[in-house]
């Protein structure tokens, strides 16, 4: 999941918990999601960096220089407007670009840079494994034990 470890939505949402658990259990790692939190009560008790991306805070590139790796971070991304104590809880508030964008993109483009794109080489250990295929589908599931022949 570009190198995050847990999504928490403020909504309750079971059906999407449900999506994402059915996900990490067909392809594996260690990926887990929580909704119905409170936001406010979840970002003020975080001990560790908070990084708010937006299309108002400091550039991607000059961010990324500033943080410090060694402790957690907590990404906010807000998919409707965000209230602005969310700025002011904020460790930094990061653009990623300065045009309205997706979200979904901003994370992902986000983790891609912070990670210097490590997340791509990392394997896990699901039933079903994505193979690089210049065209065509690579796909390889493994085998549950009752299947297996003799």
């Amino acid at each position: 999941m570009f190198g995050a470890d847990e999504i928490i939505i403020d909504t309750k949402d079971e059906k999407i918990e449900e999506n994402i658990r059915s996900v990490v259990d067909r392809f594996g790692g260690k990926f887990s999601i929580r909704s119905g939190i409170n936001a406010r009560r979840f970002v003020k008790d975080f001990q560790g960096t908070i990084i708010h991306l937006t299309m108002y805070g400091e550039t991607l590139d000059t961010a990324i220089k500033e943080m410090e790796c060694t402790k957690d971070l907590l990404i906010i991304v807000g998919a409707e407007k965000v209230p602005a104590e969310y700025y002011e809880l904020a460790t930094i508030n990061v653009s990623v670009g300065n045009q309205p964008h997706s979200e979904v993109a901003a994370l992902a483009i986000f983790l891609d840079r912070f990670t210097k794109g490590s997340w791509a080489h990392r394997t896990f250990d699901g039933d079903v494994k994505i193979n690089p295929s210049k065209k065509g589908k690579d796909v390889q599931i493994k085998k549950d034990q009752t299947d297996e022949e003799p």
